[in-house]
């Protein structure tokens, strides 16, 4: 006789209590390293900023802010909307500002929009304030992830797939000055976040004697 399910979900969490214990340690230690800086997520859109960034968020229990959201509640109106009266230059002077604003609120888990980090002082400020990882992605997987989506005023005109590859070669060599590079592929959100936290953890925290940290591998 099966147990009731309610009971299943109590003998799961019960199975393995020290390394649940272990794990919560082990994330505890990496927020104290932490201390008051920002996790700040950038890369091309696509790249699963805000998905990836959540499911971090949840796993340190930190808090998760979008920029982008942060943007459009400044603003009372969204991104698409920006972009289309007041044109990109308006719209990255407000998103500048925004960001040094939130920078001021950490620890927390900090998604930023696509073109965020190619402006020089917001890369000062995420330096002095957080560290940045990069969501790197290839196109066929930034292609298969952005065509689910229409509110990408970048990508409204022209060729979608054109206009995308020209970022990448503008932008990849800027946002290879992030302090972290993640190989998002098209994985599992949780796959990616665990590498996060592996790289963190090899970033942040002393090893202890003996201990073997290997890098996480790609795919």
């Amino acid at each position: 006789m099966s147990l009731p399910l309610a009971e299943n979900k109590k003998e799961q969490s019960q199975a393995h209590p020290d390394e649940d214990r272990l794990e919560q340690e082990r994330l505890a230690r990496l927020r104290d390293a932490l201390g008051t800086r920002s996790l700040v997520l950038i890369g091309l859109m696509g790249a699963g900023k805000t998905s990836v960034g959540r499911r971090l968020a949840n796993r340190l229990d930190l808090p998760f802010v979008d920029a982008d959201s942060e943007i459009e509640a400044a603003a009372g109106e969204r991104i698409e909307e920006i972009f289309a009266e007041y044109g990109e230059a308006y719209f990255r002077q407000g998103e500048r500002k925004v960001i040094a604003r939130l920078l001021q609120s950490g620890p927390q888990v900090l998604a930023t929009g696509g073109g965020a980090y190619m402006n020089r002082q917001t890369r000062e400020g995420i330096a002095q304030a957080g560290i940045s990882i990069w969501l790197r992605a290839e196109l066929p997987v930034l292609m298969k992830r952005v065509r689910r989506r229409t509110d990408r005023p970048l990508l409204a005109s022209g060729d979608p797939e054109e206009t995308m590859r020209k970022l990448m070669l503008e932008r990849y060599p800027v946002y290879a000055e992030a302090d972290l590079t993640v190989e998002t592929r098209d994985a599992p959100h949780d796959t990616v976040v665990a590498d996060i936290i592996a790289m963190l953890e090899q970033t942040l925290l002393p090893a202890a004697p003996g201990e073997d940290r290997a890098a996480p591998e790609e795919e």
